[in-house]
């Protein structure tokens, strides 16, 4: 099939799903007598592929916990139920918020819907009224980080927000840049040459084409890494096995299925991780059973493929327990907490990066947003060399940024004998974190 053939039956297919949810709305029920302990939202909607994800990203947008999850979209309808908390791990019981639940979701099915599943597109740049996007991978390493928002500031580009995940000495990256002296997006196509050009140079060729559009940035963080082979465990890697999530997938031949079977150490956004991987390698989910006890979790799918087959071989078989396991631990924050929160400032991201690493601390991830003019952010920090973090070390970062501007957190950890790592895994993190995912230009590496 042509391309041009591809994409009209893309085009027929979604035209007649928007036809098929307008005749049948989605419906959502908030119940909150039948648990006592969490909020349980019910949701039916003719069924498509990729719904199960929609969902899954609207919950855990609205930052809820999904603590129980019943599964069911064989046929033409999907009807799942979703046990959720709060942060606080309380039951939502503030009727606007349960309205804007439901809300969101039914936007997120309707016909109307902004969503587009993982069909992958070629795009070197498209501009936006608001910033562009610029997509980085490549293999971490020491000063990565500090090289990279140094390129960015001669070239007078302001990072107002960006993610970054590393993984088995991996780095991933979704930065959202604007022009320092307009804070509009970045138009010149000379301009956007020379920072994709210098970037890559940067990242020593280390090149990368994504798709394009509204997609979740988190979820596009996931396909990078991913297209970016991540789950391949590095021989230098040195983990705890026992600590790696369990991960199962064997074939019930009586129904046609492959029963996917994950145990793990519970956390947010775990459900997220796991369905988005499974959605993005084109397999699909009839049914399923997801629990949470204590600090532990289990996640049980019954998937096929979308070409209707289940798991067909052992390599196959392989691939998918990898992909879980790397889609699992990309989101495990290993090393101290560190939460900053100053006045924004230009030059601000390079100031910390540079004080982190002239101390020895490599960054494995962070999360940064600016809020009101400050810049508040949350950053993990390991000993660059493997060691335990020195508490003399944070006490002397902490002297140069003002004892009041960095805190930190999980001080029990500060003695701990971390697991050992790769020394290649190092500073590639600590940018920032988008106020949303959506409607921005794109340079890919």
């Amino acid at each position: 099939m042509m391309d041009g053939e591809l994409s009209s039956s893309w085009d027929s297919d979604d035209e007649y799903e928007k036809f098929i949810l307008k005749m049948n709305p989605p419906r959502v029920v908030i119940d909150n007598d039948s648990c006592i302990n969490a909020t349980v939202v019910r949701v039916d909607s003719a069924n498509k592929y990729g719904i199960l994800l929609e969902v899954v990203q609207v919950l855990t947008d609205l930052n809820l916990n999904i603590k129980k999850a019943y599964i069911s979209s064989d046929g033409g309808w999907f009807m799942d139920v979703f046990n959720v908390t709060n942060s606080d791990g309380e039951k939502i019981k503030d009727e606007t918020a349960l309205d804007e639940i439901a809300d969101f979701i039914r936007k997120s099915l309707g016909a109307d819907s902004s969503f587009i599943p993982s069909r992958r597109r070629s795009v070197g740049v498209e501009q936006a009224s608001d910033y562009t996007s610029i997509e980085l991978t490549g293999t971490d390493r020491p000063g990565l980080l500090s090289e990279v928002s140094a390129v960015l500031t001669n070239l007078k580009c302001n990072v107002v927000s960006a993610e970054v995940w590393t993984h088995n000495t991996r780095a991933a990256a979704v930065m959202h840049v604007t022009d320092l002296e307009t804070g509009s997006a970045i138009n010149d196509p000379l301009r956007l040459s020379s920072i994709k050009k210098l970037l890559s140079h940067v990242l020593k060729g280390r090149t990368m084409v994504p798709s394009v559009g509204s997609t979740h940035r988190e979820r596009r963080l996931h396909q990078m890494m991913l297209a970016d082979r991540d789950y391949e465990r590095s021989g230098d890697v040195k983990g705890d096995v026992n600590q790696r999530p369990k991960v199962s997938v064997v074939n019930c031949g009586d129904k046609d299925y492959s029963v996917v079977t994950i145990r793990c150490r519970d956390r947010p956004k775990l459900l997220f991780d796991t369905v988005c991987t499974l959605t993005d390698m084109q397999y699909v989910v009839f049914h399923g059973n997801v629990d949470s006890k204590m600090s532990e979790a289990y996640q049980e799918y019954y998937i096929r493929h979308v070409d209707g087959s289940p798991v067909k071989s052992e390599a196959e078989r392989e691939r998918v327990i990898q992909c879980l396991e790397a889609a699992i631990e990309r989101r495990v924050s290993e090393g101290i907490k560190l939460e900053l929160c100053t006045p924004d400032r230009v030059g601000l991201l390079s100031e910390i990066t540079r004080i982190f690493r002239e101390n020895g601390l490599s960054v494995t991830r962070a999360e940064v947003a600016t809020h009101d003019e400050n810049a508040v952010n949350t950053f993990y920090v390991r000993d660059a060399t493997g060691s335990p973090v020195d508490p003399r070390t944070l006490d002397m970062i902490r002297n140069e940024l003002g004892q009041s501007v960095l805190q930190v957190k999980g001080q029990n950890e500060i003695t701990k004998t971390p697991p050992q790592v790769s020394p290649t895994r190092f500073l590639f993190g600590g940018l920032f974190k988008s106020k949303s995912p959506y409607n921005f230009g794109l340079i890919s590496f």
